[in-house]
């Protein structure tokens, strides 16, 4: 008899549970539901602000490989002397300077894209070394000639990376 009349409460009972449990559900859902919105908003304007800086720091790239490209580096640092060593070093300390005038657009690029930027300095840098080490070229002109000919009609490593950037930016629209 006592069995019986505990089976009434035990009713309520498992029916507030499960109406307990069903509500909590529906919280739980509702609320990640809110939480995904406010943080996609918060994504949506945070993107909106930060595209014009994205593209600004491709921009500040595309003129650091414009500038490092042996072609137009060459005509812009003329060698001021005959000495070899001091334009190889005037070549390239411009070089690296350029580089490190453009370091913190690094934060708003790709890694693959900057690891390119990194490369096309470093193998520009390479190849004006190289060329310097040669026995025959003996003077500031001869070098400016030797790398200049060197990329006649090749397509220089700044070349390549524009190339890349160009690639990547098309992919952000």
């Amino acid at each position: 008899m006592e069995s019986q009349a505990l089976l009434p409460y035990f009713a309520s009972l498992l029916s507030a549970i499960i109406v307990g449990v069903i509500a909590y559900l529906f919280f739980k859902t509702h609320t990640d539901n809110e939480e995904g919105r406010r943080r996609f908003l918060i994504h949506k304007d945070a993107q909106g602000k930060i595209l014009p800086l994205r593209l600004q720091a491709y921009e500040r790239v595309v003129l650091l490989l414009e500038r490092i490209d042996p072609n137009s580096l060459l005509i812009r640092i003329k060698p001021t002397s005959n000495d070899l060593n001091k334009y190889e070093d005037d070549l390239i300390r411009s070089i690296e300077d350029e580089f490190v005038h453009n370091l913190t657009q690094q934060i708003y690029l790709s890694v693959e894209s900057w690891n390119v930027t990194k490369t096309t300095k470093n193998t520009t840098i390479q190849i004006i070394r190289q060329t310097a080490m040669n026995e025959k070229i003996e003077t500031a002109d001869k070098l400016r000639e030797a790398v200049l000919n060197h990329f006649m009609g090749a397509i220089t490593p700044s070349q390549k990376g524009l190339l890349y950037v160009k690639k990547e930016i098309h992919e952000l629209f």
